[in-house]
């Protein structure tokens, strides 16, 4: 990496909480950060890729606020965060009960921002930079923010998220209502309406729903 990330998170960033779940602490960008302003060209110059960890998307902060509100879907459980980014709903998911979270996302700069994340909440999470497409994983409940924003990507969850429902596991999917949400073997579990920042969104508020995959 040709920035140190710990830093550059710390300087890039502030101490927030997500407006739709106040009881995590995240170091989130705003419009006060150079971070908010640079190109791909620029983050690319200083060997950042895309910083989703800079922000809380509304798919996660639906998804957090049911772990919160019903705990006893992880507690006790091994869930799996998959696309973990800033860490918002591992963290959830820990607050929660959950005996052990492993955070994943292949973004090498996520595992900085969910470690300092964590200790902000007084939370362990376990982390790992492996693409777990495809896999079998040793978790319980798997939960997924966000992820249906890019086609290529969605295809190649399906699959998995099917093979995973079929084995028993908790699929649960936090969704916005992105252009490449599977509309089959969902099944609908709360409604939120989460605000937003209109810089990253079409609208300051995005209804964002919680699917169970099965």
């Amino acid at each position: 990496m040709k920035t140190e990330p710990k830093a550059f998170i710390l300087d890039n960033t502030d101490l927030m909480r997500p407006p739709h779940v106040p009881e995590i602490k995240l170091h989130l960008a705003t419009e006060a950060h150079d971070l908010w302003l640079k190109t791909e060209d620029d983050l690319e110059a200083i060997g950042l890729p895309p910083p989703f960890w800079a922000f809380a998307w509304a798919g996660g902060q639906g998804l957090a606020r049911y772990i919160l509100d019903n705990p006893e879907t992880v507690a006790g459980k091994r869930v799996l965060d998959f696309a973990s980014g800033s860490g918002l709903v591992a963290i959830a998911a820990k607050m929660a009960g959950a005996a052990h979270v492993l955070a994943a996302d292949i973004d090498p700069w996520t595992r900085t921002a969910v470690t300092l994340n964590a200790a902000e909440n007084g939370v362990e999470i376990g982390f790992t930079g492996e693409n777990q497409i495809g896999l079998r994983v040793d978790a319980e409940v798997v939960l997924a923010g966000d992820v249906f924003y890019d086609r290529d990507f969605a295809a190649a969850l399906v699959p998995w998220f099917t093979a995973l429902a079929d084995a028993g596991k908790v699929v649960l999917v936090g969704d916005p209502g992105r252009s490449y949400l599977p509309k089959e073997r969902l099944e609908k579990l709360a409604v939120y309406e989460v605000p937003v920042t209109r810089a990253l969104e079409d609208s300051e508020v995005k209804k964002t729903t919680v699917w169970r995959f099965g």
